[in-house]
């Protein structure tokens, strides 16, 4: 594919504030093949990394041809997708703003529940689009990547089976979780503006609420004197504000004034009211029942009775009143719209009310089609997740081109997209180095040092280089995505090879296939150290934590390639997450297939959590595991590493699993007879220490320590 007509303008470039600070950037990329991704390719001034010398870490040298890792998923959705607001109304998601809240979900004890989140982050981007639909209409307009909560937990837009792209993804009669939207598209929302949906809501405000005055009170001394009075008195103010503004528009200007004081047993009501005959006459002929009503006459009578009259309490929308022509109105502006409703039974004092059945579904309907003003009566904070909406997939259909999406980060790390539960894309601290956002930029603003292995040459030349073992993957993968265009390691191996430099690969790309012959080539010139990270052994949890990466499945494959070659590889079980991958079923498990693999030996350490991503991590455990929360808070509470009793019955429980499977291999240097490049070899590392970089597109990671790099995520 061609790059040119592909660069963005110096202008473009310097958008990204901390850019500013690359002197040596050559040019900023796009380019379709990878959607949403700015590549910024620099002249690198150095290739090799010195760790510092009080690090722990049993290598000297790094070497990282990228910063930020194009491995990282992006979730996006259509700019129109409609999000549910805190508010129980939706609107598309071009029009949520960051602070805002809306609803997310998570889960307690045995049920999944609507609760109030807000927005931490936004952005826009362009990826390939596909349209799902679902049984009862939904459409739902998404990339690829992009996951929603099916009965049988989340799922990709696309996967596949097996191979690189293996991952759990969306087919036909999958069902998702939600309510779905019946029908409902943008352009049905209320049109507030319009004339009759005004009139509407105003005839069902005052005939419901309101009260109407016509006295004449005769005079003794002959004649009489006439009384019209109007006045409305609610509690809540949205509704009165609305009726106010609702009537300004028509003409009739109003006073308003305290109405009653608030109490132990009920709150304070303020009125708006009028003494004007002209005033009351209008008002008159405003609500008067039209004779051929259209669909915004129906939806602001529903708005303004509900204001009035309504309720939803126990997810039970009902409108209640007793006056024949009011509740018959009800009946046919609901059935107008498509509202599914009953008329129940009069109680004792006549009172009868029409209640909307088909759930929550139905109840959204209502609600976006009618868009009552009083917020209180529209949330569904707290409410269970579940539903007999019919949302099973009828199709997925590539549209088979580039689009603007838009994603945002949430609080609950997940939204209600067109009604339907959806995974957001995490916000990680990253690239803090040059100013970047910390959400997209780390997966989507890749620092590419184009001219890597020609400077490493050079590096390697000097008299003064003392061939010391290497390390690529310390910090980003080296066989990220990226590096499927910019092809960086081929150059990179022959350089450290041919200067007689030992090197060890630590990845999750599934990509270091393509360079399996050049790196069994340059295991016959120097030691050559080889590993991959496979940290999670269960499908479901693996796709909650690594989004976006290749499966573990797919990775032990590449175990067994490297092997078939005849070269040692081993496996990076890092990190151990406390209660949900320590137990001895899992680890036992993860020995299994390693083993089975042919993984010449396993690396381990417990979870490291630094400040930032720590509050990531403690926010996806209160979504998806809100048992567990507490538990981890008294383990981290003193800071980012795991308490020394921990990592010690770890170790007690892990090593002799490793010994069981034969996987505690170590290899001494033939030239010292010391342990060469421990973080690679398959030796356990010291309860402090961890080797593995970050899980590329991950919630968490298994950090180097501090003194690495200030820049690791």
């Amino acid at each position: 594919m061609r790059w040119s007509g592909q660069e963005l303008t110096t202008e473009q470039a310097g958008a990204l504030p901390g850019l500013a600070r690359l002197n040596n950037l050559v040019r900023s990329v796009r380019t379709p093949e990878f959607d949403g991704i700015t590549f910024h390719e620099v002249l690198a001034k150095s290739a090799l990394n010195r760790v510092p010398g009080q690090s722990a870490m049993p290598f000297g040298w790094t070497i990282n041809p990228y910063r930020g890792c194009s491995h990282a998923c992006t979730y996006c959705l259509s700019p129109e997708t409609l999000i549910l607001m805190a508010d129980g109304r939706q609107k598309p998601l071009w029009e949520v703003r960051v602070g805002e809240a809306i609803i997310g979900t998570r889960t307690e004890g045995v049920y999944r529940r609507y609760i109030e989140t807000t927005v931490l982050a936004a952005w826009n981007t362009r990826k390939r689009g596909y349209r799902i639909t679902l049984g009862d209409g939904t459409e739902i307009v998404a990339s690829g990547d992009h996951r929603f909560l099916t009965e049988r937990g989340w799922k990709y837009v696309t996967g596949a089976m097996s191979g690189a792209d293996q991952r759990p993804y969306l087919t036909p009669n999958n069902k998702l979780t939600g309510f779905g939207l019946n029908g409902l598209t943008e352009t049905t929302q209320p049109q507030y503006f319009k004339p009759d949906y005004r009139r509407g809501y105003l005839t069902g405000m005052i005939r419901g609420d309101g009260m109407m005055i016509s006295r004449d009170y005769p005079r003794r001394s002959g004649g009489g004197s006439k009384v019209r009075l109007f006045r409305l008195a609610l509690a809540d103010v949205e509704a009165l504000n609305r009726s106010r503004l609702f009537l300004e528009q028509e003409g009739v200007l109003t006073q308003t004034r305290p109405f009653a004081v608030a109490s132990g047993t009920r709150r304070a009501m303020a009125s708006i009211y009028s003494g004007k005959a002209a005033n009351y006459e209008r008002i008159t002929k405003l609500i008067q029942w039209p004779e051929a009503p259209d669909a915004d006459w129906h939806a602001g009578y529903l708005s303004g009775v509900f204001d009035a009259e309504g309720s939803c309490s126990q997810g039970v929308l009902r409108i209640s009143n007793m006056n024949v022509e009011i509740l018959d109105n009800i009946q046919t502006s609901m059935a107008a719209l498509g509202i599914d409703h009953v008329l129940e039974a009069a109680r004792r004092n006549g009172v009868r009310c029409v209640r909307v059945t088909g759930g929550l579904p139905m109840r959204s309907r209502f609600f976006n089609l009618v868009g009552p003003a009083i917020d209180r009566k529209l949330s569904i904070a707290g409410r269970a997740v579940k539903s007999d909406a019919k949302l099973q997939i009828v199709s997925i259909e590539d549209l088979g081109a580039t689009m603007d999406m838009i994603d945002i980060t949430t609080g609950t790390g997940d939204f209600v997209a067109n009604g339907v539960v959806s995974h957001n894309c995490f916000a990680r601290p990253t690239h803090n180095y040059l100013d970047l956002d910390a959400g997209k930029d780390f997966d989507n603003e890749i620092i590419v040092k184009v001219n890597v292995a020609e400077i490493l040459r050079k590096e390697l030349a000097k008299p003064t280089w003392g061939k010391h073992p290497v390390a690529l993957g310390t910090n980003t993968d080296p066989y990220q995505r990226a590096e499927g265009r910019y092809r960086l390691m081929p150059g990179i191996i022959a350089a450290l090879a041919d200067s007689g430099t030992p090197f060890s690969i630590l990845t999750k790309g599934t990509l270091l296939r393509r360079d399996l012959d050049l790196l069994r080539e340059a295991s016959r010139q120097v030691p050559v150290d080889l590993a991959m990270s496979i940290a999670i052994y269960d499908d479901e949890l693996q796709q909650a934590v690594e989004p976006g990466t290749p499966s573990t499945k797919a990775r032990l494959a590449t175990v067994s390639a490297i092997r078939n070659l005849g070269m040692d590889c081993s496996v990076f079980l890092m990190p151990i997450l406390p209660f949900l991958t320590d137990t001895r079923a899992h680890l036992d498990e993860a020995m299994r297939q390693a083993k089975a693999a042919g993984a010449t030996g396993v690396l381990y350490s417990a979870l490291y959590l630094k400040p930032g991503v720590k509050e990531w991590y403690f926010q996806w455990l209160e979504r998806d595991h809100p048992e567990l929360l507490p538990r981890y808070r008294e383990m981290f509470k003193r800071g980012s590493y795991a308490p020394k009793e921990y990592r010690q019955w770890l170790a007690g429980r892990i090593q002799p699993l490793m010994r069981a499977h034969g996987l505690s291999h170590r290899r001494e240097d033939p030239a010292t007879g010391g342990i060469l490049s421990t973080a690679l070899t398959g030796a356990p590392v010291g309860p402090t220490t961890g080797a593995d970089g970050p899980p590329a597109g991950s919630l968490i990671a298994a950090e180097l320590p501090p003194e690495i790099s200030p820049t690791l995520f």
